[in-house]
């Protein structure tokens, strides 16, 4: 790896013994994968994957206090994934005891040190932290220093911004340091798609089962999906954002994908067309078939299958103000529908702190409560960590909080169903 003057003198220990040391990392990582230099980080924010004061996680909070003390501290504030804990989700007594005592207990003074290390606000703290509300939207070619697997996707994908999928504490060494490695998907020829994935379906796929489909088959690679804009059409709609954004999520997590391209719709497809496929690219075809084969293959791990479900999380990654406003209409319609007035099954529905409060401006809020509905900003999977939780019967309709837990996948018609009208039947 050739460094700059500047990048070899911050090396050498021109920035301080600690700041040396995350150079060293930084290069030991790009020399991992072949990178030919260190690049520039041009987003205005960062955004760190670990949000959770968890109790076995010490050595990353002893190596958060080296840094502060050092001064060594991000060169950009950040965002960062939700918080693992409200008081708001069910949750018993014994839950409880585990959370507090066993698990999160060292949430408060971990969040003290993200403050200190360039923590954008008390608001911050969300997967999505690329919606309009969030205010953590890079630009089209900014350099990234991000590890979330699901926002990394979508800033690849949908706006264009170029990041490799990094581990937790490398997003922040980057940022720290100011430079990231240059390899995989920072470079042109790594953002070239060895996948060409044909959409055949009846009726617009469904964002979690397709990503799920697609990520298990062609994992790491890079997938140039044809078909699924005359489901979304043309243009990065706030609709087709929010199906991309969990389309893109069940893509990283059932398989490793950190770029996929949707033809006549993401930019880098539209600019450069099938000029992005490579020679002898393979080709998955996808139809109804073969979506209703990939759920019927999903494992089902609950203790007793036919259990009926305790509790329902919907909103993994973080739901945009859009998609509330629609599962606010579809839950209305729903039990008006069935005669009941609140749902039937304990329902946590997830969205950032920041959409949170902009919701709740609006007339929808005072509709959801009515509901019975749980608005939160919590970590469904950091839920779930607790060995008591992921005994319980839960159920969503996402493919990454299935993959990561216990709880079990149903397409969004059919948690509707079960939450409305369904009840207590598995």
């Amino acid at each position: 790896m050739i460094l700059t003057k500047e990048q070899q003198a911050i090396l050498d220990g021109s920035e301080g013994e600690v700041k040396a040391k995350v150079m060293k990392t930084l290069v030991m990582y790009g020399d991992t994968f072949e990178a030919d230099k260190l690049v520039p980080v041009t987003s205005k924010y960062n955004h760190l994957v670990t949000s959770f004061g968890l109790k076995m996680m010490t050595p990353v909070f002893e190596l958060m206090q080296k840094l502060i003390d050092a001064g060594a501290i991000s060169e950009q504030q950040f965002s960062v994934d939700p918080r693992p804990l409200d008081p708001k989700v069910p949750a018993n007594f014994l839950q409880k005891f585990i959370f507090k005592n066993f698990m999160y207990s060292t949430q408060e003074s971990y969040e003290q040190q993200l403050k200190q290390l360039g923590l954008m606000d008390e608001n911050a703290f969300t997967c999505a932290c690329y919606l309009d509300e969030v205010g953590n939207k890079p630009g089209k070619g900014d350099v990234l220093s991000w590890a979330e697997s699901s926002a990394v996707v979508y800033a690849n994908s949908v706006l264009g911004a170029r990041c490799n999928r990094n581990s937790g504490i490398m997003d922040i060494m980057g940022s720290i340091a100011g430079y990231v490695p240059h390899f995989g998907l920072l470079t042109d020829e790594g953002r070239r798609a060895s996948w060409i994935v044909k959409v055949n379906t009846t009726k617009k796929p469904e964002a979690q089962l397709l990503g799920s489909a697609i990520g298990m088959k062609v994992m790491e690679d890079v997938p140039f999906i044809e078909g699924l804009d005359a489901w979304l059409g043309e243009e990065l709609t706030d609709e087709a954002c929010a199906y991309l954004k969990d389309f893109g999520a069940a893509t990283a997590s059932n398989g490793a994908v950190g770029l996929y391209h949707i033809e006549n719709l993401t930019p880098e497809a539209k600019e450069q067309g099938r000029a992005l496929i490579k020679e002898n690219a393979k080709v998955y075809v996808i139809d109804d078939a073969e979506l209703e084969r990939v759920q019927a293959n999903y494992p089902v791990i609950w203790k007793n299958p036919d259990a009926a479900p305790k509790l329902c999380f919907v909103g993994c990654p973080h739901l945009s103000m859009k998609q509330l406003i629609d599962w606010t209409e579809k839950v209305e319609k729903g039990l008006e529908a069935s005669g009941n007035k609140k749902v039937l099954i304990p329902t946590v529905f997830t969205t950032p702190p920041a959409v949170k409060a902009e919701f709740e401006k609006t007339e929808y809020a005072a509709r959801l409560e009515k509901t019975g509905v749980i608005l939160s900003s919590i970590c469904p999977l950091m839920y779930m960590n607790n060995p008591l939780c992921a005994k319980m019967p839960v159920i969503t309709c996402s493919n990454k909080l299935r993959t990561y837990t216990t709880s079990r996948y149903y397409t969004e018609e059919e948690i509707l169903y079960k939450i409305t009208e369904g009840g207590k039947k598995a």
